[in-house]
């Protein structure tokens, strides 16, 4: 199983959550966050006044899927979260070891 996490832009959130669920996606946590990587914030005009955004407004997706969803998953993210511009995001896979379902105790991909 793997936890795949997204961070993208808010304005691509319907596109993406869309084109997961069209895939078998059946979860998704949502948080909106702010960071900086390479763009290491902006400028912004404000009544006249010229004022740096250190951190840029994001929006952090995780999900859990099964192993054989992976590349499928990382795909259509890729795809709907994309616009070719600077500050798309990134996308993190890492290895989930257990995952329990706390209403049923269901365990590991029967809990997703």
């Amino acid at each position: 199983m793997k936890m795949v996490t997204a961070v993208i832009k808010p304005f691509k959130l319907d596109d993406v959550r869309e084109a997961l669920s069209d895939v078998g996606v059946t979860g998704l946590t949502v948080t909106e966050v702010k960071g900086f990587g390479r763009q290491k914030g902006h400028t912004e005009l404000y009544r006249g006044a010229e004022y740096v955004v250190d951190f840029v407004p994001k929006v952090k997706l995780e999900l859990a899927i099964a192993d054989s969803q992976l590349e499928q998953v990382i795909d259509v993210i890729t795809q709907a979260a994309g616009t070719g511009k600077i500050g798309d995001g990134k996308i993190f896979v890492t290895e989930l070891l257990n995952i329990v379902r706390i209403r049923t105790g269901e365990t590991n991909e029967d809990a997703i």
